[in-house]
C-alpha cells in the first residue's frame, strides 16, 4: 500500500497515521533512529527537576531514549493523536503550534527541535521562540533537512518512493538554509554548531534483511542533507 499524504506537508498525515508511529518498521522507522541519535546529545540533567522541551514532538519518541538522564520531558505538538502516545510514554504533553510556543520564556534546561524545522514556513520565528525558552546555559538540540539539491533529491525524491515511506511528507519549499538557521540562532544568544549525518550502510542492509532491529546514524563530512546542530545559550 502506498501512502499518501492529503496535502504535502500536511499535518493530517500524523494523524491519519498515529498507529505508525511506535512501530519499529512502520512509516516513521527513520524517525525511531533519530530520536536514539539526538539522543546521544543530551547529557544527564544537572539537577532534580530540570526540564526539557522537545516542540514537535509527535508521539513521544525520543522518551525511551533520555527516560534515564533526569529530565521532565514536555512535549508540544499539534497532532491530538500523537500526543495521545506521547502521554503513554511518560511525555508531558502540551497542545500547541512550534511557531506560537506555548510555554514561559527561560522555562527550559535542553530544548529539542527533532525534524520539525523542515515542517514550518517561518523557521527563524520557530527557532527563536525555542531559544527563547532556554535557561542562561541551556541547550538547544536538533536535526533536519538542509535545503539543497542533493537533500531535495535524498530526502523527497527517493526517500518518499521507498517502499512504507509515506509520500508527501515534505514540502521541498520549506527545507532549511544552513546559514540562515545559524544566523537565527546567533541573534537568539546560541552558538549553534552544525554536522552531517546518515543511516550507517552496514546497519541499514541488516535492517533490510530483518538481521538488526534499528540503523545507527553516522556521523559524514557534509550538513548538505541531513544534519543535526548543538548550541548552548549565553549566560
Amino acid at each position: 500500500m502506498t501512502l499518501v499524504a492529503r496535502v504535502p506537508n500536511s499535518i493530517a498525515l500524523y494523524d491519519d497515521l498515529s498507529d505508525q508511529w511506535w512501530r519499529p518498521r512502520g512509516a516513521f522507522a527513520m524517525l525511531h533512529w533519530l530520536a536514539a541519535a539526538r539522543a546521544a546529545l543530551i547529557p544527564r540533567a544537572r539537577e532534580s527537576g530540570a526540564v526539557l522541551v522537545d516542540i514537535g514532538c509527535g508521539a513521544g519518541l525520543l522518551a525511551p531514549h533520555i527516560a534515564a538522564k533526569g529530565y521532565r520531558h514536555v512535549g508540544v505538538d499539534l497532532s491530538l493523536p500523537s500526543l495521545r502516545l506521547a502521554v503513554e510514554h511518560g511525555v508531558r504533553a502540551v497542545h500547541g503550534d512550534v511557531q506560537a510556543l506555548p510555554l514561559r520564556p527561560g522555562c527550559a534546561d535542553v530544548v529539542v527541535a527533532g525534524e520539525i524545522l523542515e515542517h514550518v514556513p517561518d523557521v527563524d520565528r520557530t527557532i527563536t521562540q525555542a531559544c527563547a525558552l532556554l535557561r542562561p546555559g541551556g541547550l538547544l538540540v536538533l536535526d533536519t533537512l538542509a535545503d539543497t539539491a542533493l537533500s531535495r533529491w535524498l530526502a523527497i525524491t527517493v526517500a518518499e518512493r521507498l517502499p512504507g515511506v509515506p509520500r508527501g511528507v515534505h514540502d521541498p519549499a520549506l527545507l532549511v538554509d544552513r546559514t540562515a538557521l545559524v544566523g537565527s540562532c546567533a541573534r537568539a544568544g546560541v552558538h549553534l554548531r552544525l554536522r552531517g549525518v546518515r543511516p550507517s550502510m552496514t546497519d541499514l542492509a541488516g535492517w533490510a534483511l530483518r538481521r538488526r532491529p534499528a540503523v545507527r546514524m553516522v556521523p559524514v563530512p557534509t550538513t548538505a542533507v541531513l544534519f543535526q546542530g548543538v548550541g548552548v545559550k549565553e549566560s
